[in-house]
This record gives structure tokens, C-alpha cells and sequence, in this order.
């Protein structure tokens, strides 16, 4: 008897790592799986035969660029085909869902009889909300990164949905602080511009401009950025101008630097789950376009910052646009370097994020994988 088929498409670069986590979470289970689908360097890894390059699909971004636009949607009708074909006992969507979400409801009204599990919850609980009953048509189960989120969907109208727990806990061991000392005596204060460059182009000469009133009290900060090698260089011309010249590290660096790291100032995105996990206070910023500014107001979350919205409530101070000023943001992070009420509210506020993270317990990969094979085994014969 062969093992399940599963079909598993991921459309950017974190959707292809988790994808990558499952499909080690399913061979575990059940060591004759079969994979098809679409994914990048870390699926293929796990032995997929990717349909195409995931490069080409990888849009990010509000206003991303129509030019890509018709490859995109003859990628949407190549898998969907694929998917029909290749007649799987469960397709699995992982996130971007611009793409995998026009495949999966493509694919439902060929062959309803196919599960559908969407990994990774659409951020239906801040931005059109109207997007959770609408997955009700093409989504059989949704697995959810962040605990809040089933309850978001119930609320919604939206498919069945399960906290599996989000890939973060899997590192815990990296991220958890050892009692490490830093490079120097002085403080060391971490700065997270963003990974993208139109993130690094509004937020760096904010953050010099910070950095320069904050050193007015803290000449001797040790300053480092953790860098991908792919932008360095964007990163280091951004930097020119800075009051001073900060330590760029790599990011097989960077968790070592955010368990010793006094406190950070960080441009709002995952890096803020990872600075709580090890327990490094830190200030957010964000700017937006000023055409994506206009659209604030269909925001409904009470906060941009994951770790506020993990325990439903503002422990960690967020900035956004206007507000988002070199005077704010220093005033905001000098108590966070000395041993003051502000830094040990965020501390314990921390420690709530890890409890609540760690509900679904400390693998979410295989819980993921658990709920795959019994939709898998619901179609089965």
C-alpha cells in the first residue's frame, strides 16, 4: 500500500521553510509520503520536484509590480492543473495567498472531494476580515501560527481553525538567554532596520538620527545590525551619515546578539517575536508609503507589534509614521537600558508571550503534519 499524496505549494521564502518543517513532520509519520508541488531551495531539500521556481511567484508588498502580473496568473492556472492531475489525498497551502489561495478555490470547484488545509492564517483579525467566511468555500481547516487566531476566525465566520503553534518555539534553545556577557561593557543595543529595501530607505536615517540624541546620554553604546549577505551593501550606503559606525553581524550571528543584547529598536516583523523570546526589551517603529498611510484606517488590530497582539495588550511601545520621531523613539528606549519599571514590565510581559506561544506545545511542525494526515485519511479509500 503507497502512502499518502500530498500536495504542497508555498510562494515565498518563509512559507517554503515551513513547508520544509512539515514535510520533515509528515515523513515522520508516515516515512512513504509522497510531494508535489511548489516550494523553494528548502522543500526541494526534502526532495520535492518544484514545478517551477518560486522566484517567480514571490511577490511582496501592498503595490507590488503588475509587469510579473501574467506569470503569476499562468503559474495559478500550471498548478491548479498540477494539483487536479495529480489527484492528492490533501492540498496543503502555505501562505502567500494571493497565489495559493486562487489555487485552492480553483481546485474546489473542479474537485471538492480534495481537503484543503491553509498553513499559515491570512491576517483576517486586522486587514479585510471579510476574507475569513469567504475561505469557508476552499479551505477545509486553516492551521494558525498564533494563538488568538481561532478564536478570530470563530468570531469571523471562517473554516475551522487550529493553533498548531509557530515556528519560533522550534528555536527556543537559540533564542532562550544563557547568561551570556556581550563583546564590550557597554550596553549593546541592537537595530533592525527591516529585510527589505524600501524598509531600509525610510527607517535607517530615522533610527541615526535616534541614535544620535540617545548617545547624548550613552556615548559608549555598542551598536550592531544584523545583516543578510544579500543586503549589506544597500544597508552599508543607508548607513553613511550615522553618528556613528555600527557592527553589522550575520545572521547565524543574530540570536547569539539578541540574548546579550540590552534592548533593540526594531522595525515591526517577526524579529519582534524573536527579540521576546529572548527576552530583549525593544521599541518599534514603522512608516509606510504615503499612499499605504491612506489605508490605515482599515486596519483593525489593536497593535502591529506580534508580541501585543499574542497577549492582547500593548506592553511593548509601537511608533507609527508622524509618530515616529528621533525624539520619540530615544525617549522610548532610554529607560529600557538601565534596570527601571518600563524594562521590567516588558520583561514579564515576555514571559506571558512564551507561555502562550508554547499552548500547542513545543513542535508545531508535527502538530501541523498530525492535522494534515487526518484530512489526508479522510479522502483515503
Amino acid at each position: 500500500m503507497t502512502g499518502p499524496r500530498i500536495f504542497v505549494i508555498a510562494g515565498e521564502a518563509s512559507g517554503d521553510a515551513l513547508g520544509a518543517a512539515l514535510m520533515r513532520g509528515l515523513r515522520e509519520r508516515s516515512p512513504d509520503v509522497d510531494f508535489i508541488g511548489v516550494g523553494g531551495k528548502a522543500m526541494t531539500g526534502e526532495g520535492l520536484a518544484s514545478l517551477f521556481p518560486i522566484t517567480d511567484i514571490a511577490v511582496m508588498g501592498l503595490l507590488s509590480p503588475l509587469a510579473r502580473l501574467p506569470k503569476i496568473l499562468a503559474h495559478i492556472d500550471e498548478t491548479a492543473r498540477a494539483v487536479l492531475a495529480a489527484e492528492p489525498d490533501c492540498l496543503v497551502i502555505v501562505d502567500a495567498p494571493d497565489f495559493t489561495h486562487r489555487v485552492a478555490r480553483r481546485v474546489r470547484r473542479a474537485r471538492p472531494d480534495i481537503p484543503i488545509v491553509d498553513y499559515v492564517s491570512p491576517t483576517v483579525w486586522a486587514w479585510r476580515p471579510g476574507r475569513a467566511r469567504k475561505m469557508r468555500d476552499y479551505v477545509d481547516c486553516v492551521l494558525a501560527l498564533l494563538p488568538f487566531e481561532p478564536q478570530a476566525h470563530e468570531k469571523l465566520g471562517g473554516p475551522r481553525c487550529v493553533y498548531v503553534g509557530h515556528p519560533l518555539v522550534e528555536a527556543l534553545d537559540e533564542l532562550a538567554p544563557h547568561g551570556e556577557s556581550g563583546p564590550s561593557r557597554a550596553p549593546l543595543l541592537l537595530v533592525l532596520p527591516g529585510s527589505r529595501l524600501a524598509e531600509i530607505a525610510r527607517m535607517t536615517p530615522l533610527y541615526g538620527r535616534t541614535l544620535e540624541r540617545l548617545m547624548r546620554d550613552y556615548p559608549h553604546l555598542d551598536v550592531a545590525i544584523p545583516v543578510a549577505p544579500h543586503m549589506e551593501a544597500p544597508l552599508r550606503e543607508a548607513l553613511r551619515g550615522w553618528p556613528i559606525v555600527p557592527r553589522l553581524i550575520s545572521q547565524a550571528e543574530k540570536f547569539a546578539a539578541f540574548r546579550t543584547a540590552r534592548a533593540a529598536l526594531v522595525t515591526s516583523g517577526v524579529a519582534t517575536l524573536e527579540l521576546a523570546l529572548a527576552q530583549t526589551p525593544m521599541v518599534v517603529a514603522y512608516r509606510v508609503s504615503q499612499l499605504e498611510s491612506y489605508l490605515r484606517f482599515l486596519v483593525k488590530a489593536h497593535s502591529i507589534v506580534l508580541p501585543n497582539l499574542v497577549i492582547g495588550e500593548n506592553a511593548v511601545p509601537e511608533f507609527l509614521q508622524e509618530a515616529a520621531t528621533p525624539r520619540a523613539l530615544a525617549a522610548a528606549l532610554t529607560p529600557l537600558l538601565a534596570e527601571t519599571p518600563p524594562r521590567a514590565s516588558q520583561l514579564a510581559a515576555f514571559e506571558r508571550v512564551r507561555a502562550r506561544l508554547l499552548e500547542a506545545g513545543a513542535r508545531p511542525s508535527a502538530r501541523a503534519a498530525e492535522i494534515v494526515l487526518e484530512y489526508a485519511a479522510s479522502r483515503s479509500p
